[in-house]
């Protein structure tokens, strides 16, 4: 007997994946026990991804503000080899997140070069770990008997919304340049989208990042962006896309802690840009006596 009821026939129910979100290194369902369905530009059913409420956002502020100091405090080479360990990770997956990006709506030849051009910005982002400081730091002249340097200091917990454009490369152009800055990150993706963020997930949980480092969640922008702006441990918020109203609700929420708000739009010549690193990192400066 088939799982449809007729004797001796060959057809089956597909399984289709339910994708859980990434928080503190655990693959979880939301705390609401909600999920939305995605479909194909044509209507076909592709699977279920969870619908983060606030307190999933709540939650993995907790995780990541708990892997802060141990990612800051890790080695540029450490962090450029994890980097580069995700790309390794992703290149052994090409062919399935094209077959993923296809189903959203790509076409063949988008989705191979979206595919290639995340991999490579991992890579040129990894390249970029230990370098990025001689660039933006300094040893600056005084006129006073004093060393003085200026040095790059990681904001702490940053909240990243990927756009929908380019589903694994929006997200990955802007997790790399944080998290090489020692910054530790909340990721929202929605929509279509999502489903590739929760693929990208596997990899990255397969990549050596410590837990808490990223985060992903996956639901509605509109439900979780004015926790994200709002949220008092929270140092930074990156938003890609929007329009102007979006922004400027972002922007003042921002305020209320000082938290940097860096809006951003879809730029593929931006893609490769160490100056993106410079966006979720602070300068500090230290003076030091010269002599005993």
């Amino acid at each position: 007997m088939s799982r449809n009821g007729t004797r001796g026939s060959n057809r089956r129910l597909d399984v289709r994946k339910t994708y859980k979100m990434l928080i503190g290194g655990a693959f979880v369902r939301s705390e609401s026990g909600r999920a939305l369905d995605v479909e194909a530009p044509g209507g076909q059913l592709l699977g279920h991804v969870c619908r983060a409420s606030r307190k999933d956002f709540r939650n993995a502020v907790v995780a990541a503000r708990k892997a802060a100091s141990g990612w800051a405090g890790a080695t540029a080479y450490l962090k450029g080899q994890i980097l580069y360990r995700a790309a390794e990770m992703l290149e052994g997956r090409a062919s399935g997140f094209q077959e993923v990006l296809q189903s959203i709506g790509l076409t063949p030849a988008a989705a191979k070069a979206e595919v290639s051009q995340a991999i490579d910005l991992l890579v040129y982002y990894a390249g970029w770990s230990d370098k990025y400081l001689q660039v933006f730091g300094a040893v600056n002249p005084v006129a006073t008997p004093h060393f003085n340097f200026s040095v790059t200091e990681p904001m702490g917990v940053v909240a990243y919304v990927a756009g929908e454009k380019r589903p694994l490369l929006d997200l990955v152009s802007g997790i790399a340049p944080i998290v090489v800055g020692g910054n530790v990150v909340i990721t929202l993706s929605t929509s279509r989208a999502s489903v590739a963020a929760m693929e990208l997930g596997e990899v990255l949980e397969t990549s050596d990042f410590p837990p808490g480092v990223i985060n992903l969640l996956c639901g509605l922008r509109e439900e979780l962006l004015g926790q994200m702006a709002s949220h008092m441990d929270v140092n930074a918020l990156v938003l890609q896309g929007g329009d102007a109203k979006e922004q400027t609700a972002c922007r003042e929420a921002c305020a209320l802690n000082l938290k940097r708000f860096f809006p951003k739009e879809v730029n593929e010549k931006e893609n490769e840009d160490p100056y993106r690193i410079l966006d979720t990192v602070e300068i500090k400066t230290t003076w030091h006596p010269v002599g005993g």
